[in-house]
């Protein structure tokens, strides 16, 4: 089991949703995902989350509070994702690992192509934008 954190970001009433490039499994590949990765070994969640922030958007993150945490199987791996509210400090300065940004606003968010693991967490913010 492959412990991962996510950002969810949003700002100006907008989420950031990043579309994945080539990846190692081609089912990954060209799917959208909130932006994130691995926890290395001496690392808490929020450390891991500003640090494959700033490698994949190059940028620096204030990590709020944590949304949900979900346990997908694929068919190669199996990784526990834990999801974080997440306030860009200054702007995105080159995507290194994905082909594009979309920001869209919450009620919209189902009209793109997600990867597995994260459809929980679309859904978990769609259902609480509706709460609203």
């Amino acid at each position: 089991m492959i412990e991962v954190v996510a950002a969810v970001i949003k700002e100006d009433g907008l989420v950031y949703c990043f579309k994945k490039g080539q990846a190692k499994y081609d089912y990954l590949s060209n799917k959208f995902e909130f932006p994130g990765g691995k926890v290395e070994a001496g690392e808490d969640h929020r450390q891991a989350l500003r640090r494959e922030i700033n490698e994949e958007l190059l940028t620096d993150i204030d990590v709020g509070e944590h949304l949900l945490s979900v346990e997908h199987n694929y068919p190669d791996f199996s990784i526990r994702l834990h999801f974080y509210t997440c306030t860009i400090l200054r702007p995105i300065g080159r995507l290194t690992e994905h082909t594009q940004l979309v920001e869209l606003p919450t009620e919209q968010l189902l009209e793109l192509d997600w990867l597995p693991a994260d459809v929980p967490a679309v859904n978990f913010l769609l259902k609480n934008a509706i709460a609203q």
